[in-house]
């Protein structure tokens, strides 16, 4: 009895680390927007080509490094708590389902990380300030190589984004089927990533409609807002309880 109180309570801090975790993870979801909003975004004005990438660099490196990605790939990160702290809480109600969704999330994070080029490209673009016209020619062309790997709305980029909203629609479905969450938080998640999975979609695949793929992801965040939410005061409810509910 007193190794599955231990077990228990290692499981309750689980609960607490993913809580505070998704609070960070929230900070910088709403960061995300802030920054986009202030920058107009729309994926037509962004730089579009490497030396374009590399002046704005030279301009202003932070917002260089956000139109690349760093600042999800950096929430990718932290949201790993958020996602075993789920996993944990949701392994008595459907643990396959659970663990799928679990892998699926770890899978997409190791490839966003991987397939991330801001930091990279900040090194070209120093570089390339730095060269003569032959070099900056062989800079530019690898950078043209890091921006079809990296650059946001391109195929090099549609499994980075895709597999986490996958996993966490997985998640969502699981949640419907116990009583540990709620089943609005369920419904909420489960639309708030549908209308995600329809806008990576749109962007990756339907490049001449990528404004009107915003009219998906807008609802769809703010859905993810609440989904998040609500899942994090559920997680510290399920830290601080004395039963294991």
């Amino acid at each position: 009895m007193s190794d599955l109180k231990q077990n228990e309570s290692q499981w309750k801090s689980i609960y607490i680390v993913g809580g505070i975790a998704a609070i960070l993870s929230l900070v910088a979801v709403v960061l995300d927007i802030f920054i986009g909003s202030a920058t107009g975004g729309n994926l037509s004005e962004l730089p579009q080509t490497a030396v374009e990438r590399f002046a704005q660099f030279q301009q202003n490196a932070w917002l260089g490094l956000y139109n690349l990605d760093l600042l999800n790939t950096v929430n990718q990160l932290i949201s790993i708590p958020v996602y075993f702290a789920l996993y944990a809480a949701l392994r008595k109600t459907n643990k396959p389902y659970a663990l799928l969704a679990l892998i699926i999330f770890l899978h997409g994070t190791a490839i966003f990380v991987s397939n991330n080029t801001a930091l990279p490209m900040l090194e070209l673009s120093r570089k390339y300030a730095l060269a003569d016209e032959m070099q900056k020619s062989l800079l530019a062309a690898a950078g043209e190589a890091m921006l079809v790997r990296g650059e946001h709305g391109s195929l090099g980029v549609f499994f980075s984004f895709l597999l986490p909203t996958l996993s966490a629609l997985v998640f969502s479905f699981v949640m419907l089927q116990g009583n540990v969450f709620s089943k609005a938080n369920a419904y909420v998640g489960i639309l708030g990533n549908a209308l995600m999975l329809v806008y990576i979609l749109l962007v990756t695949f339907a490049p001449t409609v990528k404004n009107m793929a915003m009219a998906f992801a807008m609802p769809g965040g703010l859905l993810l807002l609440a989904w998040m939410v609500m899942l994090t005061l559920r997680l510290f409810r399920l830290g601080t309880s004395r039963d294991d509910s």
